[in-house]
C-alpha cells in the first residue's frame, strides 16, 4: 500500500522539468538509489503519458514496491486527466476539496496542498490521505511541531526548500514524509546526462530520511 511505503521511506521525490524526454532514465536512477515514491508534475503536460507508460513497463510500480504519482493538480479536470492516466497518487499545490473528493471516490491516495492551520485541518477533514504543507521553506520544522501539538492525528508532508541537510529536522518535528524536488533532479544535471550526480543526490536524501 502507498501509505505503508511512504511511512517507511518518508520521501516523495518531485520531478519538475520542462522536458521529460529522459523520464524513463530519471525514474530508473531514482529507483536505483532507493527512492520509492516519485512524483512527476503536471506543469509538464506530457506527465500523464509518461506515468501511464512507466507504470505499465516497470515491475516496481505494478507490484507495489514503489509508486508513481502526478503533482501540481489544481482542478477537477486535471484530476480526471491524471486519474485516467493511471497515476498511483495525486498531489496538489493548493487546497481543493473537490479534487480530494474525486480521488477518494477513485480510491487513489491524495496529498493535498495547504498552508494555514485552517486549510490543513480542512484538507484532512475532507479526506486527504496526507497534507502537503507548502511552501514549507519560510515556515521551518517548528511550524510542523506547532501544528501537531493540537492536531497530532495529522499526516503532514512539508515540501519546498527541503534537502538532505534539513529533511531530518522536519521528520523529527513530526512530519510523516518530506517532498524534495530541485536538489534531487535539477534540469541542468538532466540536460548534461549526469546520472551519477542525480543518483548520489538521491542516495543522500534517502539516507537522511531513513536514519
Amino acid at each position: 500500500m502507498f501509505s505503508q511505503v511512504l511511512s517507511e521511506s518518508r520521501l516523495v521525490a518531485i520531478v519538475r522539468l520542462d522536458c521529460l524526454d529522459q523520464a524513463d532514465r530519471i525514474v530508473e536512477t531514482l529507483l536505483g538509489a532507493g527512492v520509492r515514491c516519485i512524483e512527476l508534475t503536471l506543469t509538464n503536460r506530457t506527465a500523464p503519458v509518461w506515468v501511464s507508460r512507466l507504470v505499465s513497463e516497470n515491475a516496481s510500480f505494478r507490484t507495489g514496491q514503489a509508486y508513481l504519482g502526478i503533482g501540481s493538480v489544481r482542478s477537477l479536470d486535471e484530476a480526471k486527466l491524471v486519474l485516467d492516466a493511471g497515476c498511483q497518487f495525486v498531489v496538489t499545490p493548493i487546497m481543493r476539496p473537490e479534487v480530494i473528493g474525486r480521488c477518494v471516490e477513485a480510491k487513489v491516495p491524495i496529498a493535498c496542498g495547504a498552508y494555514t492551520p485552517t486549510e490543513i485541518a480542512t484538507a484532512w477533514e475532507c479526506g486527504a490521505d496526507l497534507v502537503k504543507v507548502f511552501p514549507a521553506k519560510g515556515l521551518g520544522p517548528g511550524y510542523i511541531k506547532d501544528l501537531l501539538a493540537p492536531m497530532p492525528y495529522l499526516k503532514l508532508m512539508p515540501t519546498g526548500g527541503i534537502d538532505a541537510k534539513n529533511a531530518r529536522d522536519y521528520l523529527s518535528a513530526g512530519a510523516l514524509a518530506v517532498g524534495v524536488g530541485g536538489t534531487l533532479c535539477s534540469p541542468s544535471l538532466v540536460e548534461q546526462g549526469d546520472w551519477e550526480s542525480i543518483r548520489k543526490a538521491a542516495v543522500s536524501i534517502v539516507h537522511a530520511c531513513r536514519e
